[in-house]
């Protein structure tokens, strides 16, 4: 057996924790995010099979993008295994709090933390004007999911959590649209933005 097959098969017996929510009761209520949502569990790879195909991204299950996203820190960069183990100890926590499917909780989360207006910048006569203009679906999902790691990662610092209470946190109050949820934050940060630049 080949070392990526073993390693294929360690993910395999390793995550089907996940497998026990049900996915078929999943929701996604956004209609534009929800051809970007993949809700697989059992296709997880350790290598980049996607990774130089043009949009590809969309076809990777959203909890493998979420793993991938927590690889941001010296502690995690590069060790897949590590941020698995995070996010299945982070999904059970969000099981036992909120007694709900933790996948629904985690799709409300994406849906409450993706902006739907951005600004951009045009140059008018060597002025650069910001401009509002909409987010396109995939790009709003890459957001979303960026600000729920980058939220997680930052609340561990100078913090006696762990690191995957930090993360059940986020994706709770991300879920509930509390705004003390950085990822809520940012989003509503961006949309006022492009509000005042219309």
């Amino acid at each position: 057996m080949t070392t990526k097959k073993k390693e294929q098969t360690k993910v395999n017996n390793f995550f089907p924790v996940l497998s026990k929510y049900d996915m078929d009761a999943v929701k996604i209520e956004d209609k534009g995010l929800a051809r970007y949502i993949n809700l697989e569990t059992e296709n997880i790879y350790l290598g980049g099979v996607y990774s130089n195909k043009l949009f590809a991204k969309s076809k990777i299950p959203i909890i493998e993008r979420l793993i991938n996203n927590m690889m941001r820190t010296e502690h995690y960069n590069g060790k897949k295994l590590k941020a698995y183990k995070v996010v299945k100890s982070a999904f059970e926590i969000i099981d036992k709090k909120t007694k709900t499917n933790p996948m629904q909780v985690f799709i409300d989360a994406l849906q409450n933390t993706a902006p739907k207006e951005e600004t951009t910048r045009l140059r008018f006569g060597g002025v650069n004007v910001p401009k509002a203009v909409d987010v396109a679906p995939q790009r709003r999902l890459d957001i979303a999911l960026r600000n729920i790691c980058l939220g997680a990662v930052n609340a561990t610092y100078k913090n006696k959590k762990t690191i995957e209470a930090c993360l059940a946190d986020e994706i709770i109050k991300a879920s509930k649209n509390d705004v003390s949820s950085f990822a809520v934050a940012k989003k509503n940060d961006i949309e006022r933005v492009a509000r005042s630049a219309r």
